[in-house]
């Protein structure tokens, strides 16, 4: 017998095929979505300059009675419009509690805005009442039917489903379905993970290190090159963008997203290996957004961090594994064989780490890397005399 436990929900995405006529009624129903939204931001900067209460319920009454007296909304499914206004209830939520919370400026998350035609990605948002499958096809609220590109099947009957357009204008379904875990053979094996930017992620095995891919440096050139193009043919202001700029910029955001599944394909291929071969994993919580402000930065943003650690977590869910987090603080200046503390930072020039307490000497990002095992409370054979958790912490002369 096998022991499955719930893992929670996931998504998974589908190329759609939409024909000219199923594309304008998508449109059409997406400009009745931002209708709703849109009246949502002006009904709330309204409500507070009054000192009213512009809650959910009371955008819900706001819809039926638009739906009431306006045919041209009513003419649309009242599911995806329902569903922008829920959203924008959450993000108005989100915005006030971060003032509510006194966060700083650059840590909140701002007031929804309006969605002007011309900017704003077509999203639809449906639940279990607003679609159903069949034939294979997605059917839509509206009268609106799919031919969706299935790469794999649906591992069970979707909750939700939300209907986008990317940038290149190429349309996506991607479905909410609950998933459970099938939890993969164990190994008794256990690995400390360690984020950097020389190399993306340092591991206590040797052979689950993640080199940086430089997937951005490769295709360095031809952004810059494309960058050349819209630069010469930038309109000025107030005049439509000529074919030479539209066709510089579609090459360029195809770049873009050619470097992005690049980087979630490496990222996800590790995390797969590393899951496959370890029980328990100590992941550093490393958070790299202050990295944006070094000299680091573009190489750092190239190494993805935050989206392979997002990865390794999401992989460790589906199969069972014991994922930890480790607080990075002094991470760098512990050791992991003894528990001694340096007295001061180590510069980023010195990679090689030597413990004055005990003598143990090796790779700087490795030491780390077992650091985290020993933080995790996991003791691998190299990890043998660290400090129980509790003991009185060594300072190093």
């Amino acid at each position: 017998m096998t022991w499955v436990r719930e893992a929670g929900h996931s998504r998974y995405t589908y190329r759609l095929r939409v024909s000219s006529t199923a594309g304008t009624a998508l449109l059409a129903e997406w400009d009745r979505c931002r209708w709703a939204w849109n009246e949502c931001v002006a009904r709330s900067k309204k409500a507070h300059q009054v000192g009213e209460e512009c809650g959910p319920a009371r955008l819900d009454r706001m819809l039926t009675e638009a739906r009431a007296t306006t045919p041209w909304l009513a003419e649309g499914s009242s599911v995806p419009q329902q569903q922008a206004i829920r959203d924008f209830g959450k993000s108005r939520a989100k915005a006030l509690k971060d003032i509510k919370d006194r966060k700083p400026i650059r840590q909140r998350a701002g007031m929804p805005r309006y969605k002007k035609k011309g900017e704003a990605d077509p999203t639809l948002n449906y639940t279990r009442r607003g679609f159903r499958i069949k034939d294979g096809r997605l059917h839509l609220a509206g009268g609106i039917v799919l031919t969706v590109v299935w790469s794999c099947g649906l591992p069970a009957d979707p909750s939700s489903v939300r209907v986008y357009r990317d940038p290149l204008g190429r349309w996506y379904a991607s479905f909410v379905v609950r998933v459970e875990v099938q939890p993969i053979p164990a190994t008794g094996a256990v690995i400390g993970v360690d984020w950097g930017v020389r190399v993306t992620a340092t591991t206590t095995s040797d052979a689950h290190d993640l080199p940086h891919a430089g997937h951005g440096r490769r295709a360095k050139a031809d952004l810059g090159r494309y960058d050349r193009m819209m630069a010469r043919r930038k309109p000025a202001k107030g005049q439509a963008a000529s074919k030479g700029y539209r066709e510089a910029k579609k090459l360029r955001t195809k770049t873009c997203q050619k470097i992005a599944r690049q980087r979630q394909d490496t990222a996800r291929k590790w995390a797969k290996r590393v899951v496959t071969h370890h029980d328990a994993i100590a992941v550093e919580d490393f958070r790299p957004k202050f990295l944006a402000k070094t000299t680091m930065a573009r190489k750092a943003a190239d190494a993805a961090i935050s989206a392979t650690k997002q990865a390794l977590l999401e992989m460790g869910r589906k199969r069972g594994r014991d994922v930890r987090l480790v607080h990075p603080a002094h991470t760098t200046k512990d050791c992991a064989s003894c528990g001694a503390r340096t007295k001061h930072a180590l510069p980023l020039s010195e990679r090689t780490y030597t413990c004055t307490a005990c003598g143990a000497v090796s790779p700087r990002d490795k030491n780390s890397a077992r650091v985290m095992l020993v933080r995790a409370g996991l003791y691998p054979a190299g990890a043998e005399g660290a400090r129980p958790p509790g003991a009185p912490l060594q300072e190093a002369a």
